[in-house]
Parts: C-alpha cells; sequence; structure tokens
C-alpha cells in the first residue's frame, strides 16, 4: 500500500477529521501499522484521537 493510499484509508475511517482510538489501534493492525506509527500519520493528517481508551486525550 502506498502512502497515498494509507493517507485516504485514513481519511475516509475519519470524515470529520476525528478517529476513535479503538479504530486508530484496528486500522493500525489491518494495515500492518504500529499503533506509533498510525498516530504519527494521524497526527500529520490532523486527525484528532478522540474515546481515548489510555485517557491521554
Amino acid at each position: 500500500m502506498t502512502e497515498e493510499e494509507l493517507n485516504a484509508k485514513i481519511r475516509k475511517a475519519a470524515p470529520q477529521g476525528r478517529m476513535p482510538c479503538a479504530r486508530a489501534f484496528q486500522l493500525a493492525e489491518e494495515c500492518g501499522l504500529s499503533r506509533a506509527r498510525i498516530g504519527e500519520l494521524l497526527n500529520e493528517l490532523k486527525i484528532k484521537i478522540v474515546q481515548c481508551q489510555l485517557g491521554c486525550f
């Protein structure tokens, strides 16, 4: 999967610019990425993590 395809998939999963933490974890697994990397990508795309499972956001 190219970076462009990955970014499109992430944006599609977060249409309002917000993504629940559990969905971010699921997306990381689907794409074969670490949770840290998906977090970095969300930050780069300015997508806010909501409903954080760790209570950090």
